[in-house]
């Protein structure tokens, strides 16, 4: 099923069936946000360079064989649904396909500094001339303008600079990044609330716009109400482990009889039914406990009855009559165990390819009555739709073979890669 049709399961138009993407970006942010576009209907053409294409095809996740292939899991993760074409961009010719490329385009996704765009003479005003309909979206590490503007960054580098490290962890253990690279994905999501409001404001203006974002930006923006407690009361932030931010006794992680359980015990009525549940009535009129200020100065002392508590069953357990009766409450579970829940199958976020074995993330959220958003073909090899691509715009037989043998476009080599064959 062609994507420009942008039809779901259900045959509904997806949100952004008939607009074309231009995916000019690497790593793992600007694919992403190119990756969610496509699951919302767009049709997402990947500019890679001719010979090796995106860095991330050959490194990232654990599975050495496929990035050998040139088809990493860091790769694979942001990459189907896509159709990918690799030019030489150094060369007249490669370039002329590109500017056919975003002529073409409702919206180009790039992430790279903003002195390597005037390089190639893809630079705002020049795109401007070129497309005036055109979204372009540009991804950096701290936004234009500023002393940073051409400065590289990866989300550890982000992580580290936007004081994020210094809040995780605890006093012992120093600053910690955080497990997974939030602020790639952080900066995809915010792209494409930037980009989809962007199109919004092209339908009544009937013209495009430039979309700065920036990964700092992204990273406060996740820490918001830290900030504005900051400069309410000056006092800096200090990394407190598991305890929650809202600072409740009734709020962390306690180990069970058998596991782990967070509670989010925040509210009046949460710590009623919590005193319930755990068989503790008595402490809803316990002077220490009648209130939230009396439970601030005696915390500790609280802490230690709901610890002493929890003891007494597994955290399966109290997760299943807390939830039952009010209380907000998970049990710690492995990324594995999480990914297993009946909840996660539900909601179908999990998007399992028959052809390739792959099983990939989606979306977090579901538009209208579509029960899944889900790539309709699977992570392209480097420049397999690159003839199919350059006849769409225009160019002959002839024409594309002439490029091909120039080097200004590639096509995939004629070895294919099975990656049921590289499942482990």
């Amino acid at each position: 099923m062609a994507r420009r049709n942008g039809q779901t399961d259900e045959a509904a138009p997806a949100p952004l069936a008939g607009l074309r993407v231009i995916d000019f970006t690497h790593v793992l942010a600007g694919p992403a946000c190119a990756y969610f576009l496509g699951l919302l209907g767009a049709e997402v053409i990947k500019v890679e360079s001719a010979g090796r294409g995106d860095a991330m095809r050959y490194r990232g996740g654990t599975d050495s064989a496929r990035a050998d292939a040139g088809m990493s899991t860091a790769y694979l993760t942001q990459a189907a649904g896509k159709k990918s074409v690799a030019l030489d961009l150094e060369c007249p010719n490669g370039r002329e396909v590109m500017r056919r490329l975003i002529g073409s385009a409702d919206i180009l996704v790039e992430n790279h500094r903003p002195e390597t765009l005037t390089a190639l003479g893809l630079d705002e005003s020049f795109l401007r001339v070129l497309n005036p309909r055109l979204i372009h979206c540009a991804m950096t590490g701290y936004g234009r303008k500023g002393s940073l503007e051409n400065a590289p960054a990866y989300d550890v580098n982000i992580q580290a600079a936007c004081g994020l490290m210094t809040l995780t962890g605890t006093p012992e253990s120093g600053p910690l990044r955080t497990g997974a690279p939030i602020m790639d994905y952080g900066t995809a999501l915010a792209a494409g609330f930037a980009i989809t409001a962007a199109l919004h404001q092209r339908e009544r203006s009937g013209q495009g716009t430039f979309v700065d974002v920036s990964m700092l930006e992204t990273a406060f923006t996740l820490m918001s109400s830290t900030i504005t407690d900051f400069f309410a009361t000056g006092n800096a932030p200090a990394p407190r482990g598991n305890a929650a931010n809202s600072r409740s006794p009734g709020a962390g992680n306690f180990p069970c009889k058998e596991g782990v359980l967070s509670l989010g015990v925040n509210e009046e009525h949460q710590f009623e039914a919590l005193a319930r549940v755990l068989g503790r009535a008595q402490w809803l009129t316990d002077p220490r406990f009648v209130d939230r200020r009396s439970r601030g100065v005696h915390s500790a002392v609280l802490e230690n009855a709901i610890a002493e508590a929890l003891l007494t069953r597994t955290a399966a357990q109290w997760e299943e009559e807390m939830l039952a009766n009010g209380v907000p409450a998970a049990c710690l579970r492995s990324l594995p165990e999480s990914l297993a829940l009946e909840q996660t199958a539900t909601r179908r976020f999990l998007h399992h390819d028959g052809e390739t074995g792959l099983t990939l993330p989606t979306l977090p959220f579901r538009i209208g009555e579509a029960a899944t958003h889900a790539p309709v073909s699977p992570p392209p090899r480097l420049g397999e739709n690159s003839a199919e691509v350059l006849a769409m715009l225009g160019y002959t037989v002839a024409e594309v073979d002439a490029l091909c043998r120039s080097g200004a476009v590639s096509r995939p080599r004629t070895e294919t890669t099975d990656l049921n064959a590289l499942d482990h």
